[in-house]
C-alpha cells in the first residue's frame, strides 16, 4: 500500500497537483489504487493499458534519445538475470543438489569397485589362487596382491606387515603357508608390475570412497539432521536423491514416502492385481530388518511416517537440529518393543513437547555462537582496517622523510646557482665600470710581466749547461 519513493517523485514532477483529473495508465490495478490513495491521481486499467505498455516496451529505444536497441535488450537481460538471482538466492550451508551427487556416485564407485576387484581376483589367481578363500574382502585381496607380487618370495619377514594389512594373525600366517605350497603357476615380472599398478588404482577408489561418504555424512548433518539422525545417512540421501530435492521429499505423503523406489513393482502389482509392496527404499535401514515378518510392514509405514515428519522439520526450519531425528528414533524403537513385549510406548505429544523444549535450547546455543563468530569477524575486519591505515600512514612518512633531503638539495643547489649568477653579475659590471684607458694600461704591464719570466728561464737553462760542461771537464 505504501508507494515507493522514486515513483512518487516522477509523478509529483511530472503531473502538477492542477492536473489530478488527468488519467493514467497503469498495468497493475494495485499500483492504481496505490497511487489513487497516496497522490489522487486517478489511474486506468485494461485491455488497452496493457498493449500499449506493450507496444512501448517494444519501441523503448526509438522513444528514448540515444538508447540503442542493443544496450535496451542488455538492460533487459540484466534486469532479468538480477531478478532471478534474487530468487533463488539460498544458504549455501544447505544446498541438497551436492548430496544428490554424492550419493549417485557414492552408488556408481561401489559398482565399479567390485567390478574391478573382481578383475584383480581372476588376474592374480592364475598365480596364488589359494589366496581368495582365505581374504574374501575385495579391498584387502587387492592390498595384498600389491604387497605379495610372487608368492614365492613370502617369507616370514613380511608375516609383520600382512598382520597389518589382513588385521589378523591367523589369516596371515595361512596366506604363508599357502605361498610355500601353492598350486598356481609361475607369472613374469612384467604380468605382476601390471597387476600391481591396476591393484594399487583399485585400492585408491575405495579410499575414496571412504572420504566421500564422510563428505556425504557432514552435508547431511547440515542439510537434514533429523532426517539422518532418524534413518541414516545414506538411506536418508537416497531418499533425497530419489525425491529430487529435499522439498520434493517434504511435500510427499507418508504412503509415496514408504514405496518411493519400489515403483516398477507396485504398477506391476496394480496391473496384475495382486499385493502392492510394503516398502522401498526404507527396507534398507536397521528397524525394518529387526522387525519380524508378520510386523515388517506396520513398521514400515510407522516409519515412513516419521520420515515425512523429519523431512518437513529440516526443509522449513530456520536452524537445522538433529533433536527432532532423535526423539523420533526413540519413537521407533519403542513401537519396535512394543510389538516384540507389548510394552505400551509413550504418546506422540509428549515426545514432541519434550523435542520442542530441547530444540528451543539448542537453536538458543546455536544463535548465540553464531553471534560471537560475527563479532569476532566484526573485530577482525577492524583490526585489519587499522592495520592497513598504521601501514599507510608509515608508508607516508617515509615518503615525506625522503622528499625532504630531497627539497633541500634543491634549495641549496638553487642557492649556489644564484650566488653564481649574483658573482657574474659583479664581475660584468666591475669591467663595465672601469675607464677604457686604464683597461689598455694594463695590457701592456702584463706582456712586460711574461717578458720578464721567459728571460729568467733562459738564464736558468744557461746556468745548467755551463755546470753540466764542468762536471764533463
Amino acid at each position: 500500500g505504501i508507494l515507493h519513493e522514486d515513483l512518487r517523485l516522477l509523478l509529483e514532477t511530472s503531473m502538477p497537483a492542477k492536473k489530478k483529473k488527468a488519467l493514467l495508465g497503469v498495468a497493475d490495478p494495485k499500483i492504481g489504487a496505490a497511487i489513487l490513495e497516496e497522490l489522487g491521481y486517478q489511474c486506468q486499467t485494461g485491455g488497452v493499458v496493457a498493449e500499449l505498455l506493450r507496444g512501448i516496451r517494444l519501441h523503448f529505444h526509438a522513444l528514448v534519445k540515444g538508447l540503442t536497441a542493443q544496450s535496451a535488450s542488455k538492460a533487459q537481460l540484466g534486469l532479468g538475470h538480477s531478478y532471478s538471482r534474487a530468487k533463488v538466492k539460498f544458504n549455501v550451508n544447505r544446498v541438497d543438489n551436492m548430496i544428490i551427487q554424492s550419493i549417485s556416485l557414492l552408488d556408481q564407485l561401489d559398482k565399479d569397485i567390485n567390478t574391478f576387484s573382481m578383475r584383480v581376483r581372476e588376474w592374480y589367481g592364475y598365480h596364488f589362487p589359494e589366496l581368495i578363500k582365505i581374504v574374501p574382502e575385495n579391498a584387502t585381496y587387492c592390498r595384498l596382491a600389491k604387497f605379495i607380487g610372487n608368492r614365492k618370495e613370502l617369507s616370514e619377514e613380511s608375516l609383520e606387515t600382512l598382520e597389518e594389512i589382513v588385521m589378523d594373525a591367523a589369516k596371515a600366517q595361512a596366506i604363508l603357508e599357502a605361498s610355500r605350497s601353492s598350486m598356481g603357476m609361475d607369472i613374469s615380472p612384467l604380468d605382476l608390475i601390471n597387476i600391481e599398478s591396476f591393484s594399487s588404482r583399485v585400492i585408491s577408489l575405495s579410499e575414496y570412497r571412504k572420504s566421500l561418504q564422510e563428505y556425504l555424512r557432514s552435508k547431511m548433518s547440515q542439510v537434514a539432521p533429523s532426517l539422518s539422525a532418524l534413518i541414516g545417512e545414506v538411506v536418508g540421501a537416497r531418499l533425497i536423491s530419489h525425491a529430487g530435492s529435499l522439498t520434493n521429499l517434504a511435500k510427499y505423503p507418508a504412503s509415496t514416502v514408504q514405496i518411493l523406489g519400489a515403483e516398477k513393482a507396485l504398477f506391476r502389482a496394480l496391473k496384475t492385481r495382486g499385493n502392492t509392496p510394503k516398502y522401498g527404499l526404507i527396507f534398507h535401514s536397521t528397524f525394518i530388518g529387526r522387525a519380524a515378518a508378520k510386523n515388517k510392514g506396520r513398521i514400515s509405514r510407522y516409519l515412513a511416517n516419521k520420515c515425512t515428519i523429519a523431512s518437513r522439520i529440516d526443509c522449513f526450519s530456520e536452524v537445522p537440529t538433529s533433536v527432532f531425528g532423535d526423539k523420533l528414533r526413540e519413537q521407533v524403537e519403542e513401537r519396535l518393543a512394543f510389538y516384540e513385549t507389548g510394552e505400551p510406548p509413550r504418546k506422540n505429544l509428549e515426545v514432541m513437547k519434550e523435542a520442542v523444549a530441547e530444540a528451543s535450547e539448542v537453536v538458543a546455543e546455536v544463535k548465540r555462537k553464531m553471534e560471537k563468530k560475527e563479532k569476532k569477524k566484526k573485530k577482525r575486519e577492524k583490526r585489519r582496517l587499522e592495520a592497513l591505515a598504521a601501514a599507510a600512514a608509515e608508508l607516508e612518512g617515509v615518503e615525506e622523510n625522503n622528499t625532504e633531503p630531497k627539497r633541500k638539495k634543491k634549495k641549496k643547489q638553487e642557492a649556489e646557482s644564484e650566488l653564481e649568477q649574483n658573482g657574474l653579475e659583479e664581475e660584468e659590471e666591475e669591467e663595465e665600470t672601469l675607464p677604457r684607458k686604464k683597461r689598455k694600461v694594463a695590457a701592456p704591464e702584463e706582456e712586460e710581466e711574461e717578458e720578464e719570466k721567459e728571460e729568467d728561464k733562459k738564464k736558468k737553462k744557461k746556468k745548467k749547461k755551463k755546470v753540466k760542461d764542468s762536471g764533463e771537464e
